[in-house]
């Protein structure tokens, strides 16, 4: 495994490159919400409901 390069420590990438790798690479690990159903219904709801009190985001 640790001999296996991976794309942050490739020597062509500039630093920059090289982080901006790492941190796809940990936002991509992170635990995500759920995609459609209940989940999105609700989320759906709560701006809907709380758009009511704010008339002046009317359109």
């Amino acid at each position: 495994m640790a001999d296996e390069p991976d794309e942050t420590q490739t020597p062509e990438l500039t630093p920059m490159q090289r982080a901006l790798a790492l941190k796809n690479k940990l936002n991509e690990a992170k635990a995500k919400h759920p995609r459609g159903g209940r989940y999105q219904r609700e989320r759906a709801a709560a701006a809907q409901s709380a758009s009511r009190s704010k008339p002046w985001m009317k359109a």
